[in-house]
């Protein structure tokens, strides 16, 4: 074994662990670690490759001749490591592996911290210890704060597309071929620790979810195609700058949440795939995507995919580590459509209990060793109990996207006007299963790429109509139940679908409507950070109430949503129809005065400016099953949200209702409703035949699939929870 500095020696424990797939602080001793021997300066290489004849490493410190420095094998473990003096920090090296019939293979450090700025492939030395933090106040607030109980409003970023210099290069700062113009040089880590922070805050988002910034080769993969997982990509900088872009964050009040992708990484000849010659970190190629699967079985993956996940989070302060492609890990025939090739686990299903084992064990020791840190998942089907505790069956998430809401209610919004009567369960299903899971409400990069439209580009009718419509959409997102997401551009409406080779098109923004509808997004964000009810519950069925659920012919919903203080509810009413409405009657909870606080088709934002101006007080007039209700305007395409500014708890004297701009069948069902709980005909339906043990004050039913009562909720995954 090589004798350096004390801390970098790998032991016989270090082996032990590592053959028991509990390494998980591997990155310490493994890959690159400037070292000293005898007093002379340099750097230690290990590197695990077993079943191989030999293992060199060069690289520019010796003009790559790979027969000059061969690595010595440790008598246990398959490490082989080596010290090469007068190593320099930022040397480029890869490791030569002979494998056992004769071939040779050059590789990049499975562990390198820094990587060759693509379309290189070598790895860097790179010395990562020493950045001084100044986000001290935020890790202490953090530590102190219930995950589920925040705000959480997520600006998606891929940074190489965010923005982009106007130098007509290409990304990396090379000039494009002979008659085409390049997207621009990519800002750097430090161009966005400036522009892209500044930004963020005044758009009032409370967190920046990066797309992957681990070391990729190709750009079209948008980074979910790693190569060095333990690299930031070097695309925008290096390391420190990397780190100084989070402690800038930071600082500036803003978290960060990092996409990772445990599922498989590319094929590409220096990466990880057949790395002696054979699968090793592998299992299987994917059907769909043409990576490599991670073989979960072998002790030394997990050992090195555990790692990774704590080394985001220990060395760069993550906020939180969202998972990609979870659902290609759970089952083992995703992807797979011909019968002949399907595989079946030892109970004759397709759940892959090793990848659930993982997925378990990756989230309980985040859960231990940084209990403040969110573990989200991309999971697209209805497996059950993401979000709840192992102990009690789950995965153990934090979170998960909650994909039936995105398509049913995308569905929904690019239904033109006269049919959405009979596209409205799309709109209220949702509510049905909002509490089985703790979910985030997506609009991400998967909505607005390969000819699915832009977002506003899926809106029906004309200009105006288009914007409302997607004010609409925005608003009907914020004030429903769970925590957000956005992918950048949707702020500005910009009509083209995303393109990662260029930047976002932020010159709309000198027209009207797109600074209008950016301001509007601007003021919703602040909106949603200042009032409670719209996340203090957010993942409680206690937290919301229908009002009316069953105005389809108006295409209105309408609906109440609760803090812990019941004098920050708030009285939500949406109209997803062109026609305004005067007049309009609507139940609301509490006798006294409202006050509209928002209203989305204010003329500042690009709307028409129906607005409810100055005090709404209540009458004694039943409505919608309630003893108490307001007359409002209600405006086109758009939303407004009450609050209750005194309540008052005597009766108010008896006046003849306004005729109320309902339909015959709205007036029927008012008169039909005889309790305060507004439910769905399918929420009604269901509370009676499958009702849970922990029924709430809400109308809302849960869904019928979900096998756990809501006295079981996922709500106890928080902090501590994801560890247990």
């Amino acid at each position: 074994m090589i004798e350096n500095d004390k801390e970098l020696a790998i032991t016989d424990a270090d082996v032990f662990v590592l053959g028991k797939g509990e390494w998980f602080r591997s990155f310490d001793k493994m890959g690159a670690h400037p070292a000293t021997f005898d007093g002379v300066a340099g750097w230690r290489f290990a590197v695990w490759a077993p079943e191989v004849r030999a293992v060199h490493v060069a690289g520019s410190f010796n003009d790559w001749d790979f027969e000059q420095y061969p690595m010595s094998k440790r008598s246990t473990g398959d490490i082989w490591e080596i010290f090469i003096p007068g190593v320099n920090e930022g040397d480029l090296y890869k490791y030569a592996i002979d494998t056992e019939d004769g071939k040779r293979l050059y590789k990049a450090d499975p562990y390198a911290f820094y990587s060759e700025c693509p379309p290189g492939t070598a790895s860097r030395t790179y010395d990562i210890r020493h950045y001084e933090w100044g986000d001290g106040e935020w890790m202490a607030k953090r530590a102190k704060t219930d995950l589920l109980k925040q705000p959480l409003n997520i600006y998606e970023v891929h940074l190489g597309s965010w923005k982009r210099h106007d130098d007509g290069l290409d990304g990396n700062g090379n000039q494009p071929p002979a008659g085409e113009q390049g997207g621009g040089s990519y800002l750097t880590y430090d161009e966005l620790s400036k522009e892209l922070v500044k930004y963020v805050k005044k758009m009032g988002y409370t967190h920046i979810e990066l797309m992957p910034v681990m070391e990729h080769p190709f750009d079209g993969s948008w980074g979910y195609q790693t190569t060095g997982y333990f690299a930031p990509t070097s695309r925008y900088g290096d390391p420190k700058q990397f780190m100084h872009f989070v402690d800038a964050c930071h600082q500036a009040g803003i978290g960060v949440i990092l996409d990772w992708v445990p599922g498989g990484s590319c094929q590409d000849a220096h990466g990880l795939a057949s790395f002696n010659g054979k699968m090793l970190y592998e299992k299987e190629v994917h059907p769909n995507w043409g990576t490599i699967k991670f073989d979960l079985t072998r002790p030394e993956v997990r050992s090195f995919l555990v790692s990774n996940a704590l080394y985001w989070c220990d060395q760069y302060h993550a906020d939180g580590i969202r998972v990609d492609g979870v659902t290609s890990m759970l089952y083992l025939n995703f992807g797979v459509d011909d019968p002949a090739q399907k595989k079946f686990n030892s109970k004759g299903t397709e759940e892959d209990f090793d990848a659930i084992e993982f997925v378990r064990l990756v989230n309980a020791t985040i859960g231990l060793q940084h209990k403040d840190v969110m573990m989200m998942a991309e999971e697209s089907t209805a497996w059950p109990l993401v979000t709840y505790p192992p102990k009690e069956g789950g995965l153990g998430f934090h979170q998960k996207w909650d994909m039936g809401w995105m398509h049913d209610t995308l569905h929904y919004m690019q239904t033109d006007f006269p049919w959405r009567p009979g596209n409205h369960s799309k709109l209220t299903f949702s509510m049905m299963y909002a509490f089985n899971e703790n979910f985030i409400l997506a609009l991400s990069h998967d909505e607005v790429v390969h000819g699915k439209c832009s977002l506003i580009g899926r809106m029906p009718g004309d200009y105006w109509r288009q914007f409302a419509g997607l004010r609409s959409l925005a608003f009907y997102q914020m004030t429903h139940p769970g925590a957000k997401l956005n992918f950048m551009g949707n702020e500005i409406a910009q009509f083209i679908e995303w393109r990662y080779y260029e930047g976002l098109e932020f010159f709309l923004t000198q027209y009207d409507a797109h600074a209008n509808h950016q301001n509007f997004v601007a003021a919703l964000n602040k909106l949603y950070k200042k009032e409670p009810a719209l996340w203090e519950r957010g993942y409680s069925a206690d937290g919301f109430e229908w009002i009316d659920a069953d105005n389809n012919e108006q295409s209105i919903i309408s609906f109440i949503r609760k803090g812990d203080d019941e004098k920050n509810d708030l009285v939500v009413l949406i109209n997803f129809d062109v026609a305004a409405r005067e007049d309009f009657r609507l139940g609301v909870p509490a006798a006294g005065t409202y006050k509209e606080i928002f209203n989305s088709d204010d003329k500042v934002y690009g709307g028409s400016g129906v607005l409810n101006e100055g005090s709404i007080k209540t009458e004694d007039v039943p409505a919608h099953g309630r003893d108490q209700s307001v007359v409002i305007r209600v405006p086109p395409l758009g939303g407004t949200i009450l609050k209750c500014t005194r309540r008052t708890t005597k009766k108010l004297p008896t006046v003849t209702a306004k005729k109320a701009a309902t339909t015959k069948k709205a007036a029927t069902k008012t008169a039909e409703k005889s309790t305060a709980k507004a439910t769905t005909k399918k929420a009604a339906t269901k509370a009676a035949s499958t009702k849970k043990a922990a029924t709430t004050k809400t109308a809302t039913a849960k869904k019928a699939a979900t096998t756990k009562t809501a006295t079981a909720k996922k709500a106890t995954a928080t902090k501590a929870t994801a560890a247990k």
